[in-house]
């Protein structure tokens, strides 16, 4: 099972820097997170990524607790 997180870098004038884009892309990595697909924004300067990790029981257990029962 995977966990996914999606992030969407860069501006309404202009989109990220190839510097800007790789220090986001490496501190994702370093949480685990794997780049699965990356996507530009229709009619705007902005890039979209979709990653993924493993499903840690921690997080399993977050999503099956009703919310408020903590």
């Amino acid at each position: 099972e995977w966990e996914y997180r999606v992030v969407t870098f860069g501006g309404a004038l202009r989109g990220p820097k190839d510097e800007e884009l790789e220090a986001e892309l490496n501190a994702l990595g370093a949480e685990g997170w794997e780049v699965v697909g990356a996507l530009p924004r229709e009619n705007s300067n902005k890039v979209t990524v979709v990653a993924k990790r493993p499903l840690t029981s921690s997080v399993r257990r977050r999503r099956t607790t009703p919310e408020g029962t903590w």
